[in-house]
């Protein structure tokens, strides 16, 4: 969503608020906010997306547009730079600060005072997750209870290629680093963020950690996740390999086929769809890396071991020499390499511990190659190392060991059985091979490929040919409901290895260039600007406490058993960066015990700065 233009009203209540005006155009309906000049973004945010039914709304916030410093406006604002055109829908206050919203991604839903109790728990419905009638509960008079929000859970194709030709492409990192530097003070107004009429905002998840996604009551939060990922995808704001492209296409066409289906149709079968979804992916926020989840009976019982012969490889400069076959034995989260099955009870030749290392998937299906790649920190920076597999099978189950390992965590962890599911369905969605019982389309289908692939394909090859690839990997998922293909989409999005990465430029202390600043949910990382790779990374867990020298723009972060981190901030405001870290680390408190209710005053204390 994006906010387009804002403008202070002419008139104002004796207490000095006035009316902020909306007009949704999906609900065809207006909507108005009783506001004052000191009201900050994150204030406007609770009043704002409750009113669109998605929970969890402290993952979302404000984006401003970056200016475009190649084109320039004509006429009287020659003088000033032309906003880039980003994707998504636009959230547009103009003449009477109206705002209004258009384009596939839908809004979200905080508890606020004032709107309704934050004890007081809606009713959902079990079809399709909107909010079951009378909405005037909630609303009381606003015309949002005269309209159907469930509206926003429907995803909207694309219509034409030129949508995907005229938006913005981040082309390196730098340029993603530069959207990034777009996120707004959530503690400060938009008068005070000097936000101008007919300046467009955009309402993005801006924090990578989505909690308890739940196919019964989050149909629209789940569609503007999946809106945001498709974007992103189809952008290239993270990099996937072609054959997961032809995969997210699948994906996308499927969707696409389903929600234009008759309104009937989908809400007899919708009940019976949620059911299906919820067995098989009731405990997707495990590795949508939601908050926490126990794993109290992996504790009391034996730690799982893996064992098996793996390739391994440890680049060096000037060397030629590959992959070396290995006896390798993965216990807690070390892996022992031995020159032999015999020579395990013995010293093992290498011995990796895992915590803390950045795990990334090299993977190509049809050139059966499972590659895993390891940096692992050490005093002076990372360690590269990389681990080859032999099947699908073996592959899956070491890099789910690896990815748990990373956290610190065993294979006792309850996540790690659904974290191997999960990889093999990944896999398995990219095969080229399907069930020959599946009957296919006909491959002269007309599927709008240009609008399914992102633009560098349709110079790769012919519509024709996207279009057989894509019919061929839709035979993987055409037997998906509309709900389940969606969090599909959004699962094989959290498995790409740029995903949830938020780049800023800084300059480390004792470095002598920029570089990137990388925030996740669980960790930061030291980037190289040109290519993207990890220098050196620091997790959360291991973090003491964080300050900001406001004057001279500097984060230093404390840790507790290595030197602090010190990094001034590049062309951003170093708020921005300390807003990640504290909302991620508020982010990380949540859980599934805890009641619903937003701990409003710990949020803005980890991220306003001076509270």
């Amino acid at each position: 969503m994006a906010l387009d233009g804002i403008r202070m009203p002419d008139g104002c209540y004796a207490d000095g608020t006035w009316e902020l005006k909306m007009h949704v155009t999906d609900l065809h309906r207006d909507v108005s906010l009783r506001v004052t000049g000191e009201i900050h973004i994150g204030g406007v945010m609770l009043k704002l997306v409750e009113k669109l039914d998605i929970r969890h709304p402290e993952e979302l916030s404000l984006l401003r547009k970056p200016r475009d410093p190649k084109k320039k406006k004509k006429k009287l604002e020659e003088t000033e730079e032309e906003p880039l055109e980003l994707e998504g829908p636009l959230v547009t206050p103009g003449s009477g600060s109206e705002i209004i919203y258009i384009g596939p991604v839908k809004g979200s839903i905080y508890s606020s005072p004032g709107l309704y109790s934050k004890t007081m728990t809606p009713t959902y419905d079990s079809r399709d997750g909107s909010p079951l009638s009378p909405t005037s509960a909630w609303f009381g008079d606003s015309p949002l209870s005269e309209g159907n929000p469930s509206i926003l859970a429907v995803s909207q194709p694309i219509s034409s290629p030129d949508i995907l030709v005229k938006l913005y492409k981040p082309q390196s990192f730098l340029d993603k680093a530069k959207i990034n530097q777009g996120w707004l003070d959530s503690s400060r107004s938009l008068m005070e963020q000097d936000v101008k009429e007919n300046e467009v905002l955009l309402l993005r998840f801006k924090y990578h950690s989505f909690f308890d996604l739940n196919p019964k009551y989050d149909a629209i939060r789940i569609n503007q996740l999946y809106e945001q990922a498709k974007w992103a995808i189809l952008l290239e704001d993270i990099e996937c390999t072609e054959e997961e492209m032809m995969m997210f296409a699948a994906l996308q066409y499927h969707i696409n086929k389903l929600s234009i289906m008759s309104s009937d149709n989908h809400m007899n079968n919708s009940e019976k769809d949620v059911d299906e979804v919820d067995a098989a992916l009731s405990d997707l926020e495990i590795t949508l890396e939601g908050g926490k989840t126990s794993n109290t009976l992996g504790d009391i019982t034996s730690i799982p071991e893996l064992a098996d012969y793996v390739k391994v490889f440890k680049p060096k400069k000037l060397t030629l020499k590959g992959y070396k076959q290995y006896w390798c034995t993965f216990k807690d989260i070390t892996i022992s390499c031995f020159k032999s099955r015999e020579e395990a009870h013995g010293t093992p030749a290498h011995q990796m511990n895992l915590r803390g290392c950045e795990v990334t998937p090299d993977v190509n299906i049809s050139g059966q190659k499972f590659n895993i790649k390891l940096l692992i920190p050490v005093a002076d920076g990372m360690n590269e190392i990389w681990l080859r597999c032999d099947t699908e099978k073996q592959y899956a189950h070491w890099m789910a060991a690896c990815r748990l390992a990373s956290k610190g965590k065993t294979m006792a962890d309850s996540s790690y059985n659904l974290e191997v599911q999960n990889i093999l369905s990944f896999l398995k969605m990219q095969h080229m091979n399907p069930d020959p019982q599946i009957i296919a389309e006909p491959i002269n289908a007309d599927i709008n490929s240009e609008c399914l692939v992102s633009p560098r394909y349709l110079k790769k090859y012919k519509n024709k040919q996207i279009s057989a690839r894509i019919l061929e990997a839709h035979q993987n998922v055409a037997q998906m409901s509309l709900i389940e293909a969606k969090m599909r989409f959004i699962q094989a999005w959290q498995s790409l290895p740029e995903f949830g990465i938020t780049h800023f430029l800084a300059k480390f202390q004792g470095g002598k260039r920029e570089e990137l600043i990388g925030i996740t949910y669980n960790r930061l990382i030291r980037m190289d600007a040109s290519t993207g790779d990890a220098i050196k990374t620091w997790r959360f867990s291991n973090m003491k406490q964080w300050n900001v020298n406001w004057e001279i723009k500097m984060v230093t972060v404390e840790f507790a058993d290595e030197p602090s981190l010190a990094f001034i901030c590049a062309e951003v405001d170093c708020k921005v960066v300390h807003e990640f870290i504290g909302g991620y680390i508020f982010l990380s408190t949540r859980a599934k015990d805890q009641n619903e209710s937003l701990d409003e005053e710990m949020f803005y204390k980890l991220t306003s700065g001076w509270v």
